[in-house]
C-alpha cells in the first residue's frame, strides 16, 4: 500500500483550514475513503491526521491495551479524546478547530509532513526547532537509528 512520505509548506487560512497536499490527497483517494480524523499527537507539540481505515487500525489496537495503565490512559485522553472527524472539500482542504489548533501551537505557517500510515501537521516554528540538526545529539541520533536498522 503506497505510504505517506513527503514535507509541505502551507498556510491556514482564515477559516482555519488547510490544503492536504496533491500527493497525500492522491494517496487517500486511491485507497482510502475520504473521512480523516484529526488529533493530538500523543507526545509531541503537533497534529495527527488518519485516513478512516488507520484510525480504526489504531482503535483496533487500543482496544487489546489494559485501560487501566497509566499511559493507555494519557494516550485515549490525549489522542482519543481530542479527535475529531472531518472531509476533505473539493478544494482539497479540511477544517482544524480552533481547540486542536491550540493545543498544537498552530498558527499561520504549518508544515505537514507524511509519516508512513498518517499525516503530521506543524506549526512552522516548531517543525524548524525539532529538526535543526544543531540541537541534537547526533552521535546518540545515528546510534539510536543504527540499533533500529536505518
Amino acid at each position: 500500500m503506497p505510504a505517506f512520505s513527503g514535507k509541505y509548506y502551507y498556510t491556514v487560512d482564515p477559516k482555519g483550514r488547510i490544503i492536504i497536499p496533491a500527493p497525500f490527497r492522491d494517496i487517500i483517494t486511491s485507497n482510502y475513503s475520504t473521512k480523516l480524523y484529526i488529533t493530538n499527537a500523543p507526545v509531541d507539540q503537533c497534529l495527527r491526521i488518519y485516513p478512516a481505515e488507520e484510525w480504526n487500525r489504531l482503535h483496533d489496537k487500543v482496544r487489546t491495551k489494559p485501560g487501566s495503565d497509566k499511559h493507555m490512559k494519557f494516550f485515549l485522553r490525549r489522542v482519543i479524546g481530542s479527535a475529531v472527524e472531518t472531509d476533505i472539500d473539493k478544494q482539497g482542504r479540511v477544517l482544524v478547530p480552533v481547540a486542536l489548533r491550540e493545543d498544537a501551537n498552530i498558527n499561520s505557517n504549518v508544515v505537514i509532513v507524511g509519516q508512513v500510515d498518517r499525516i503530521e501537521l506543524w506549526d512552522r516554528d516548531e517543525w524548524d526547532k525539532l529538526v535543526d540538526l544543531s540541537q541534537i545529539d547526533r552521535e546518540s541520533m545515528e546510534e539510536g537509528l543504527a540499533a533500529l536498522g536505518f
